[in-house]
Protein backbone atom coordinates (compact mmCIF):
# COMPACT_ATOMS: atom_id res chain seq x y z
CA UNK A 1 0.00 0.00 0.00
CA UNK A 2 1.13 3.56 -0.68
CA UNK A 3 2.74 5.19 2.35
CA UNK A 4 1.01 8.50 3.06
CA UNK A 5 2.36 11.26 5.28
CA UNK A 6 0.01 13.46 7.32
CA UNK A 7 1.85 16.34 9.03
CA UNK A 8 0.15 17.16 12.32
CA UNK A 9 -0.92 20.80 12.46
CA UNK A 10 -0.56 20.88 16.24
CA UNK A 11 3.22 21.22 15.75
CA UNK A 12 2.95 24.06 13.23
CA UNK A 13 3.59 27.73 13.94
CA UNK A 14 0.04 29.10 14.27
CA UNK A 15 1.37 32.63 13.82
CA UNK A 16 1.87 31.86 10.12
CA UNK A 17 -0.34 28.81 9.69
CA UNK A 18 -1.21 29.30 6.01
CA UNK A 19 2.50 29.52 5.19
CA UNK A 20 3.21 26.39 7.26
CA UNK A 21 0.48 24.51 5.38
CA UNK A 22 1.89 25.52 1.99
CA UNK A 23 5.36 24.49 3.16
CA UNK A 24 4.32 20.90 3.89
CA UNK A 25 2.19 20.74 0.75
CA UNK A 26 5.16 21.73 -1.40
CA UNK A 27 7.26 19.17 0.48
CA UNK A 28 4.94 16.34 -0.58
CA UNK A 29 2.49 15.87 2.30
CA UNK A 30 -0.48 13.70 1.34
CA UNK A 31 -2.94 15.15 3.87
CA UNK A 32 -3.06 17.30 6.99
CA UNK A 33 -3.73 15.78 10.41
CA UNK A 34 -5.72 18.14 12.63
CA UNK A 35 -5.98 17.32 16.33
CA UNK A 36 -9.15 18.61 17.95
CA UNK A 37 -9.01 18.44 21.77
CA UNK A 38 -11.65 19.55 24.24
CA UNK A 39 -9.90 19.50 27.62
CA UNK A 40 -12.17 16.65 28.78
CA UNK A 41 -11.32 13.52 26.83
CA UNK A 42 -7.70 14.69 26.77
CA UNK A 43 -5.94 17.20 29.06
CA UNK A 44 -5.51 19.91 26.45
CA UNK A 45 -7.60 22.30 24.36
CA UNK A 46 -6.75 23.04 20.73
CA UNK A 47 -9.07 24.19 17.94
CA UNK A 48 -12.66 24.00 16.74
CA UNK A 49 -14.60 24.10 13.47
CA UNK A 50 -13.95 27.80 12.82
CA UNK A 51 -10.19 27.21 12.61
CA UNK A 52 -10.69 24.11 10.46
CA UNK A 53 -12.72 26.28 8.09
CA UNK A 54 -9.73 28.59 7.57
CA UNK A 55 -7.31 25.68 7.28
CA UNK A 56 -9.58 24.38 4.50
CA UNK A 57 -9.22 27.68 2.67
CA UNK A 58 -5.43 27.54 2.92
CA UNK A 59 -4.99 23.84 2.09
CA UNK A 60 -5.35 21.97 -1.19
CA UNK A 61 -4.76 18.49 0.30
CA UNK A 62 -7.29 16.45 2.32
CA UNK A 63 -7.98 17.32 5.96
CA UNK A 64 -8.01 14.43 8.43
CA UNK A 65 -9.72 15.87 11.50
CA UNK A 66 -9.03 13.82 14.62
CA UNK A 67 -11.80 14.33 17.18
CA UNK A 68 -10.28 13.74 20.60
CA UNK A 69 -13.43 15.00 22.27
CA UNK A 70 -16.32 13.77 24.38
CA UNK A 71 -19.64 13.31 22.55
CA UNK A 72 -18.13 13.67 19.06
CA UNK A 73 -21.52 13.01 17.49
CA UNK A 74 -22.64 16.47 18.67
CA UNK A 75 -19.93 18.18 16.61
CA UNK A 76 -19.60 16.06 13.48
CA UNK A 77 -21.95 18.28 11.46
CA UNK A 78 -19.94 21.40 12.26
CA UNK A 79 -16.64 19.79 11.29
CA UNK A 80 -18.10 18.45 8.05
CA UNK A 81 -19.44 21.92 7.23
CA UNK A 82 -15.97 23.37 7.96
CA UNK A 83 -14.49 21.23 5.17
CA UNK A 84 -13.22 18.01 6.75
CA UNK A 85 -12.46 15.23 4.27
CA UNK A 86 -11.85 12.59 6.94
CA UNK A 87 -13.15 12.43 10.50
CA UNK A 88 -11.57 10.21 13.14
CA UNK A 89 -13.62 9.25 16.19
CA UNK A 90 -12.32 7.46 19.28
CA UNK A 91 -13.92 4.18 20.32
CA UNK A 92 -13.45 5.39 23.91
CA UNK A 93 -15.97 8.20 23.22
CA UNK A 94 -18.64 6.47 21.13
CA UNK A 95 -20.36 3.09 21.10
CA UNK A 96 -19.93 0.65 18.26
CA UNK A 97 -23.56 1.22 17.25
CA UNK A 98 -23.04 4.98 17.41
CA UNK A 99 -19.96 4.82 15.21
CA UNK A 100 -21.81 2.65 12.70
CA UNK A 101 -24.59 5.27 12.45
CA UNK A 102 -22.15 8.15 12.07
CA UNK A 103 -20.05 6.30 9.48
CA UNK A 104 -23.15 5.65 7.36
CA UNK A 105 -24.16 9.32 7.57
CA UNK A 106 -20.65 10.49 6.68
CA UNK A 107 -20.50 8.16 3.68
CA UNK A 108 -23.56 9.90 2.24
CA UNK A 109 -21.68 13.19 2.56
CA UNK A 110 -18.58 11.69 0.91
CA UNK A 111 -16.54 12.13 4.12
CA UNK A 112 -14.38 9.22 5.28
CA UNK A 113 -14.98 7.86 8.77
CA UNK A 114 -12.09 6.54 10.85
CA UNK A 115 -12.07 4.81 14.20
CA UNK A 116 -9.23 5.37 16.66
CA UNK A 117 -8.06 3.67 19.83
CA UNK A 118 -5.67 4.70 22.58
CA UNK A 119 -2.53 2.69 23.43
CA UNK A 120 -4.20 0.95 26.39
CA UNK A 121 -7.41 0.11 24.52
CA UNK A 122 -7.49 -3.47 23.22
CA UNK A 123 -8.11 -4.15 19.55
CA UNK A 124 -11.21 -6.16 20.50
CA UNK A 125 -13.00 -2.85 21.18
CA UNK A 126 -13.06 -1.92 17.48
CA UNK A 127 -13.37 -5.31 15.79
CA UNK A 128 -17.11 -5.06 15.29
CA UNK A 129 -16.83 -1.74 13.42
CA UNK A 130 -13.95 -2.59 11.10
CA UNK A 131 -16.41 -3.43 8.33
CA UNK A 132 -17.74 0.14 8.26
CA UNK A 133 -14.54 2.09 9.04
CA UNK A 134 -12.76 3.72 6.09
CA UNK A 135 -9.54 3.69 8.10
CA UNK A 136 -8.23 2.94 11.58
CA UNK A 137 -5.99 5.24 13.62
CA UNK A 138 -3.77 3.57 16.22
CA UNK A 139 -2.50 5.99 18.84
CA UNK A 140 1.16 5.35 19.62
CA UNK A 141 1.24 7.91 22.45
CA UNK A 142 -1.34 8.81 25.08
CA UNK A 143 -3.31 11.61 23.40
CA UNK A 144 -3.20 15.19 24.54
CA UNK A 145 0.15 16.76 23.66
CA UNK A 146 2.60 16.76 20.77
CA UNK A 147 6.23 15.74 21.08
CA UNK A 148 5.69 12.58 23.15
CA UNK A 149 7.79 9.44 22.84
CA UNK A 150 6.53 6.52 20.79
CA UNK A 151 5.10 3.58 22.79
CA UNK A 152 6.61 0.41 21.21
CA UNK A 153 3.93 -1.75 22.82
CA UNK A 154 1.51 -0.71 20.07
CA UNK A 155 3.48 -2.56 17.37
CA UNK A 156 1.88 -5.98 18.05
CA UNK A 157 -1.53 -4.26 17.93
CA UNK A 158 -0.76 -2.84 14.47
CA UNK A 159 0.41 -6.25 13.24
CA UNK A 160 -2.72 -7.94 14.56
CA UNK A 161 -4.91 -5.23 13.03
CA UNK A 162 -3.25 -5.61 9.63
CA UNK A 163 -3.98 -9.33 9.69
CA UNK A 164 -7.69 -8.52 10.18
CA UNK A 165 -8.13 -5.35 8.15
CA UNK A 166 -7.34 -4.53 4.55
CA UNK A 167 -7.94 -0.78 4.69
CA UNK A 168 -5.76 2.16 5.63
CA UNK A 169 -4.06 1.98 9.02
CA UNK A 170 -2.80 5.26 10.43
CA UNK A 171 -0.45 5.75 13.36
CA UNK A 172 -0.21 8.96 15.40
CA UNK A 173 2.43 9.83 17.99
CA UNK A 174 6.20 9.86 18.24
CA UNK A 175 6.80 9.26 14.55
CA UNK A 176 10.36 9.79 13.35
CA UNK A 177 12.67 8.04 10.91
CA UNK A 178 13.22 5.06 13.25
CA UNK A 179 9.66 4.55 14.48
CA UNK A 180 8.28 5.13 10.96
CA UNK A 181 10.17 2.05 9.78
CA UNK A 182 8.78 0.02 12.67
CA UNK A 183 5.14 0.95 12.11
CA UNK A 184 5.39 0.50 8.34
CA UNK A 185 6.88 -2.96 8.87
CA UNK A 186 4.00 -3.74 11.23
CA UNK A 187 1.45 -2.83 8.56
CA UNK A 188 0.65 0.88 8.88
CA UNK A 189 0.48 3.04 5.76
CA UNK A 190 -0.58 6.50 7.00
CA UNK A 191 1.87 8.25 9.32
CA UNK A 192 0.84 11.34 11.26
CA UNK A 193 3.99 13.24 12.19
CA UNK A 194 4.18 16.55 14.00
CA UNK A 195 7.43 17.96 15.32
CA UNK A 196 9.57 15.65 13.16
CA UNK A 197 8.16 17.40 10.08
CA UNK A 198 7.41 20.95 11.18
CA UNK A 199 10.64 21.40 13.16
CA UNK A 200 12.83 19.99 10.39
CA UNK A 201 15.36 22.22 8.67
CA UNK A 202 14.46 20.51 5.38
CA UNK A 203 10.76 19.57 5.50
CA UNK A 204 10.75 17.77 2.15
CA UNK A 205 13.68 15.62 3.23
CA UNK A 206 11.99 14.83 6.56
CA UNK A 207 8.81 13.71 4.82
CA UNK A 208 10.75 11.54 2.38
CA UNK A 209 12.80 9.98 5.20
CA UNK A 210 9.70 8.74 7.03
CA UNK A 211 7.88 7.81 3.81
CA UNK A 212 10.79 5.60 2.74
CA UNK A 213 11.68 4.29 6.21
CA UNK A 214 9.94 0.98 5.53
CA UNK A 215 12.41 0.21 2.75
CA UNK A 216 15.32 -0.09 5.17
Amino acid sequence: MKIKIAPSILSADFGCLAEEIKKVERAGADMLHIDVMDGHFVPNITIGPSVVKYIRKAASIPLDVHLMIERPQDFIGAFVAAGSDMLTLHIETISAAGFRREAAALKKKKVKAGISLNPATPLSEIKEVLDCADFVLVMSVNPGFSGQEFIPGVLPKIRELRALYGGDIAVDGGINEKTAGEVIAAGANILAAGSYVFAARDVKQAIERIRNAGGK
